[in-house]
């Protein structure tokens, strides 16, 4: 039986069109983000009728932007069910675009639905861009006015203009199934994916894949550094019924960042790198005695290493895409300081940060971070290579090699031993977290110039504080070695004595650059109260 515009009317007259909703999520997790909203037409008796006949059928008949508003105001009636920030879009075709008033249309569906216009995402296809370029631009950037998301749909297939591209205030790309289809065995439809990948990064475009299938598809889509995805592999287009079931169901992140399992490395590349220097990076990743991680410029993880992982005690995978601020919260207004000024530009060396680690008793792992710009061909910072060494690790083979100097000498000393660093000034002291921590300074040594600003103080003796102050202050003042001993709290009413020793670390102009040293339990019982 044959469809023809009289069938689509009475149809819309009946209001017979519903709205389904297909999932669109996150590659790297599997969270849904948001769904895209399908026309459906079950006819009375020829059956389901397929959306690119009606549509068809509509735009030829003028209906087009009625069918448009009965089913998003259906959908939007369905967006209680939706929690914040979970998004939807809908298609637009290229004659609703030559229509002057349709923002006008959308802003009235907007306001009486409630639903806020940046969830709203509009898909506009690279056809309608070529048709009275004009008009269409007024409308697009009408729409936009609204607050509303909009999406260049099926990219690379049609007429792909870049200067539109650039024109045009676009907010995702989404990467047509038909390069989605074959990416896993056709090494040009990889490469085209991945420039679409690197196009819409280099533009600050979010980009989505159609037609996901399988997980290996899924799997090559995270390594070229697709951040969102839809297709039948996370759900098919189903009634409003079923979005409780979709929020609900088992997620289905990417297996793993590479194509091959088992690599303890992953990347998800801010352009499109060749497959030769993603080899080669993975091999300096891989194969790293310290943790590594690469930076965009909004601090969300490109690429990291297995020992950078372990910091947090998330996986590799998990941190991709995801902001430094929402892998490791605790460290993050400590953190954000020196990313801040890495964007600027500036190298930072060597800044003392302190993690969390709740999976092993909430014990506090110190580690030396280091930030390094990288500049893109036009000298501009387009993200931050992080360098984290651990602080205990660098110490265990240090004291490993005293040990094999001289060893029942260095077995004793090293004895309740913590290191410490402290910068050129000593007026910035990150590492407050573990101050109380245990019977003595655990991480840092006290006594700065500005020493009035350091809460570790708290944990000293009264009658300490003010000559280690001075001990301090001196050295600070005159490059001498510090050798400092004074009472802290054990935190159950007691004190115990510490030795703190330390040595500068002089520049090539023979200024101060680091201080270097360790805080030691000593047995201190019979002897005089007063530091030394």
């Amino acid at each position: 039986m044959s469809i023809d515009r009289e069938d689509l009317r009475v149809a819309l007259e009946l209001d017979q069109l519903v709205p389904h909703f297909q999932p669109i999520v996150s590659v790297s997790s599997g969270e849904i983000c948001g769904f895209e909203i399908l026309a459906r037409w079950r006819h009375s008796s020829a059956g389901n009728i397929r959306p690119d006949v009606f549509i068809r059928i509509a735009e030829e008949s003028g209906q087009i932007d009625l069918l448009t508003q009965r089913i998003l105001r259906k959908a939007l009636r369905a967006a209680p069910k939706l929690p914040a920030p979970l998004f939807l879009t809908v298609n637009l075709s290229t004659i609703q675009l030559q229509n002057m008033e349709l923002a006008t249309e959308f802003e009235t569906l907007l306001t009486n639905s409630g639903f806020p216009a940046e969830r709203l995402t509009l898909e506009i296809t690279e056809t309608a861009l070529i048709v009275d370029m004009k008009r269409t631009s007024a409308t697009i950037h009408a729409l936009k006015s609204l607050g509303c998301r909009l999406a260049l749909d099926d990219f690379g297939v049609g007429c792909s203009n870049l200067e539109q591209l650039q024109s045009l205030p676009f907010d995702m790309l989404k990467i047509d199934r038909s390069f989605v289809d074959s990416i896993v065995k056709s090494r040009k439809s990889r490469k085209i994916a991945a420039s679409i990948v690197g196009l819409a990064r280099s533009l600050g475009l979010t980009t989505v894949a159609e037609g996901i299938e399988t997980e290996s598809q899924a799997d090559m889509l995270l390594w070229l550094g697709c951040q969102l995805g839809q297709g039948w592999w996370y759900g098919r287009a189903e009634a409003e019924d079923q979005i409780t079931p979709f929020l609900n169901a088992p997620r289905h992140p990417a297996a793993s960042a590479m194509p091959r399992p088992g690599d303890n490395w992953a990347v998800s590349s801010l352009e499109a790198l060749p497959a030769q220097r993603l080899s080669q990076l993975q091999a300096i990743y891989a194969g790293s005695p310290v943790a590594l991680a690469f930076l965009d410029r909004n601090l969300r993880y490109v690429s990291l290493n297995e020992r950078y992982a372990a910091i947090t005690g998330r996986t590799v995978q998990a941190h991709l895409g995801q902001t430094v601020e929402e892998m490791a919260p605790e460290v993050y207004p400590e953190y954000e300081s020196y990313c801040e000024r890495a964007l600027g530009g500036e190298s930072i060396h060597e800044v003392e940060i302190n993690w969390p680690l709740s999976e092993i008793g909430h014990k506090i792992q110190t580690g030396l971070v280091s930030l390094q710009p990288a500049f893109d061909e036009a000298n501009e910072v387009i993200g931050i290579s992080v360098v984290v060494m651990d602080v205990a690790r660098l110490k265990r083979r240090l004291d490993g090699m005293l040990v094999r100097d001289n060893p029942q000498r260095d077995l004793e000393d090293l004895a309740a031993k913590k290191a410490w660093t402290m910068d050129e000034v000593g007026d910035r002291v990150p590492s407050r977290a573990n101050t109380r921590s245990s019977g003595w300074l655990s991480a840092v040594l006290p006594g700065a110039l500005r020493i009035e600003n350091l809460g570790w103080l708290e944990a000293l003796h009264v009658d300490d504080l003010e000559p280690t102050m001075k001990a301090v202050k001196e050295a600070m003042l005159t490059g001498r070695p510090i050798d400092v001993e004074y009472r802290v709290s054990d935190l159950i009413g007691g004190w115990k004595w510490v030795r703190s020793r330390g040595s500068a670390r002089h520049g090539e102009d023979g200024e101060i650059i680091r201080w270097y040293g360790s805080v030691q339990e000593i047995d201190r019982a019979s002897r005089s109260p007063s530091p030394v």
